[in-house]
C-alpha cells in the first residue's frame, strides 16, 4: 500500500484511529509536499517514548506530534498543518542528513562509509538518518547543547579489529555513542529516555551508547 502524502495548506485531524485512512483533509489541497504519513513520524519519532514507524497516523503518532508542537512554539493539537509541516521539512538538509549533524559524523573509521556492515548499505543509511531525527529531539530537550557523535556504524570488518562484538548494533547503522560537554552521561541518559531510543547503554560510562536496533526498515 502506497503512503499518503499530507497536503499543504490541509487541515489534517486523526480519525478512526489505527486504520489507513486515519487522515481526513479539510479542504482541497492546492499542493502535494514530500512528507507521508511514515516521513512525519520518522522525524517526530524523538518526541515519543516508543512510536513504531507504521505509516498509520494514530494516538502515538498524535501525541509524538503535540509533542514537537509543544517544544517548537506551535499549538500542541496534533494536527500536521502548514506550519507544523514547515517546522518538520526545516529539520532536514539537502543531503538527507539533519540540521545538527552530517553523514561523516556516523560513517565507519576506516573510510567504508555505510557499507560492509550486516546490512546493505542503504538499510544502514536510512538506520542512521531516522537515528539523527532523535538526536535533533535529544539536542532540542538538552536546550540546544551540541551532541558529539563520538562512534557511529562501524563496518564488520573495522569491528572485528577493535575485537567488539560481531553483532554489535553499530554493525547495523541507527546506532551512535554521544558525549555533551557540561553534561554527565547520567543527566543525558534521564533525557535520551524520551527521545524513542530502542536501546540505552549504561550512565556509568564516560559516554552514552543509543540506538534504534529493533527498527525494521520497509524494502
Amino acid at each position: 500500500m502506497s503512503e499518503m502524502l499530507i497536503p499543504r495548506r490541509t487541515v489534517l485531524a486523526a480519525v478512526g484511529l489505527g486504520t489507513a485512512g486515519a487522515l481526513i483533509g479539510g479542504s482541497p489541497a492546492e499542493a502535494a509536499v514530500k512528507l507521508t504519513v511514515q516521513e512525519v513520524q520518522i522525524r517526530v519519532a524523538g518526541w515519543h517514548t516508543h512510536l513504531p514507524i507504521t505509516g498509520v497516523f494514530d494516538k502515538p503518532t498524535h501525541d509524538a506530534v503535540r509533542g514537537f508542537q509543544r517544544a517548537h512554539g506551535l499549538p500542541p493539537d496534533g494536527v500536521v498543518d502548514a506550519a507544523t509541516h514547515d517546522r518538520l521539512m526545516a529539520l532536514a538538509k539537502p543531503d538527507g542528513s539533519t540540521i545538527s549533524f552530517e553523514w561523516a559524523q556516523f560513517a565507519s573509521p576506516d573510510g567504508s562509509g555505510f557499507a560492509g556492515g550486516t546490512a546493505d548499505e542503504a538499510t544502514v543509511r536510512e538506520r542512521t538518518r531516522r537515528l539523527m531525527y532523535k538526536l535533533e529531539a535529544l539536542r532540542h530537550k538538552l536546550d540546544g547543547r551540541v551532541v558529539h557523535v563520538t562512534n557511529g556504524f562501524h563496518s564488520t570488518a573495522h569491528r572485528a579489529r577493535l575485537r567488539g562484538a560481531g553483532d554489535s548494533t553499530h554493525t547495523h547503522g541507527g546506532t551512535a555513542d554521544i558525549t555533551v560537554a557540561g553534561l554527565t552521561t547520567h543527566a543525558v541518559h534521564s533525557v535520551a529516555q524520551t527521545c524513542g531510543f530502542s536501546g540505552l547503554g549504561p550512565w556509568t560510562q564516560s559516554w552514552l551508547h543509543c540506538d534504534s536496533g529493533t527498527e525494521l526498515i520497509s524494502p
